[in-house]
């Protein structure tokens, strides 16, 4: 009996890992979680969270992300492919996907855990992705900084109004 695989099954699994290899690398980052734990209800919402965000979320096989994160040069995430896998990534927000991922393993607490993530080709740990899940969204800082902007105009605007008035009155 053969127990090799078939020709076409070996060709789809390469071609998964072309895929996957220009998806990571066109990713400007990604998170890797381990969902076991996770419910249908919480998956289907994590989902939907994911997509509103514009990240691309998948269960991924252990072997074929290993294959793929080689071939986009993320060297040592092979380190981390143990167990369930699933993988989101963003080609547009480096945050988004660490912040929905780090949301729902607050949320959730056990059975869906960050294992580690990449930014900007860099492999990162699940503490560090954790740190960039909490910062502000680039919405959030925009409006900090605009409101420091104005701040210092509206500010400016008063002493001189005060000063303007203070010449009219003398």
């Amino acid at each position: 009996m053969n127990t090799l695989p078939s020709a076409n099954v070996l060709e789809s699994k390469k071609q998964l890992v072309v895929d996957l290899t220009e998806k990571l690398k066109s990713a400007t980052s990604g998170v890797l979680v381990d969902y076991k734990g996770i419910s249908v209800a919480d998956d289907t919402a994590l989902r939907k969270e994911f997509r509103e965000a514009g990240v691309e979320y998948a269960v991924v096989k252990n072997t074929m992300l290993k294959f793929a994160a080689q071939n986009a040069g993320l060297e040592g995430l092979e380190s981390y492919l143990e167990g369930t896998t699933a993988l989101a990534f963003s080609t547009s927000d480096a945050v988004a996907p660490a912040k929905v991922a780090v949301k729902y393993a607050d949320k959730i607490k056990k059975g869906f855990d960050i294992k580690a993530g990449f930014m900007d080709g860099q492999v990162l740990n699940a503490a560090k992705m954790t740190e960039v899940g909490k910062l502000p969204s680039k919405e959030q800082l925009i409006g900090q900084l605009l409101s420091v902007l104005t701040g210092n105009i509206r500010g400016m605007a008063v002493a001189l109004n005060a000063i303007a008035e203070q010449k009219e009155s003398a």
